[in-house]
């Protein structure tokens, strides 16, 4: 298997212009997530207007939040008080559902959003929280948009056999020893709840069979490894698959998984917060994606 540390790679081709082997389509200003810089050399790289344009857009979509509630508050209550609104028909309550689930969809990515402009800006939200919350609020909002009934099953569950159990049943392994899922950490959970959703929705869609979720401590560090049994991704591509909006040509037979921002953000994150990201894929062989995050006291 060819393995790849991705940070140490993209700080190195951060300068350098897209090649003969960019993508079709690909402007060079889409390129690989630069790496971290100080909020003065920001200052100085970007200037006031390009700060104030920075807002706008962060206001922009901080303002679509209050819309979607409503959508998805207005959906729910049609769907789940039909003695108050009236009855719904199947074929109604199931575009209702197709529209609540794509407004969920919509909602998180306006938060993702949301967060990486908030990494950009190097601010970081420190929370105590479990190890088990977090695994349990990255995997219901995976699955409140794929499997409703696997999202209601894991919020039942009260113990780690239990959750394993409904896991299993989705073809998803979770390794992780008892005492540290019950332990209380300090990070920003929400950049590590957005990393961890991100590379376990990636290994469902592109899996053939089993995903795997290791988490372990290791030191100072928090350290969890996304596996999945697919196409596998070619030693060629384990950086572009981490630029903005990167997709293979319809000519290739794998199945590239650099739709919209989802690993772009996952690198910023995982850079901005200290961390360092890994990939270990090869042809025909899966993909593993480790992130190792600094705890803090």
């Amino acid at each position: 298997m060819v393995f790849s540390k991705l940070i140490d790679k993209f700080r190195k081709n951060e300068n350098t212009s897209a090649g003969p082997d960019q993508a079709v389509g690909e402007s060079q200003e889409e390129s690989l997530p630069e790496s971290p810089v100080t909020n003065s050399e920001k200052g100085n790289e970007r200037g006031p207007s390009m700060r104030k344009r920075r807002i706008k857009l962060d206001l922009l979509i901080h303002d679509l939040k209050v819309p979607l509630a409503v959508i998805d508050a207005g959906i729910t209550a049609l769907l789940n008080k039909q003695d108050k609104y009236g009855p719904v028909t199947e074929k109604q309550a199931k575009v209702l559902e197709r529209t609540l689930r794509n407004t969920k969809v919509t909602q998180m990515l306006v938060n993702d959003a949301l967060e990486l402009g908030r990494s950009r800006e190097g601010i970081v939200n420190l929370t105590h929280f479990t190890l088990s919350s977090l695994v349990e609020k990255a995997l219901v909002e995976i699955f409140d948009l794929i499997d409703t009934g696997t999202s209601d099953n894991i919020k039942t569950c009260s113990h780690l056999r239990s959750l394993r159990k409904v896991l299993e049943q989705q073809g998803l392994k979770l390794i992780v020893e008892d005492n540290l899922w019950c332990r209380e950490l300090c990070l920003d959970e929400g950049k590590v709840t957005q990393i961890l959703r991100n590379l376990l929705s990636n290994a469902l869609k592109y899996r053939k069979n089993s995903v795997e979720l290791q988490v372990d401590k290791r030191g100072e560090w928090l350290v969890f490894s996304v596996k999945d049994d697919g196409e596998g991704i070619p030693a060629t591509h384990h950086e572009k698959i981490f630029e903005s909006y990167f997709q293979m040509s319809a000519t290739s037979s794998y199945c590239i998984r650099g739709h919209g921002l989802g690993l772009a953000g996952v690198m910023v994150l995982v850079e901005d917060m200290g961390g360092k990201l890994y990939l270990e894929s090869d042809e025909g062989m899966g993909a593993k994606f480790l992130v190792e995050v600094p705890l803090e006291e």
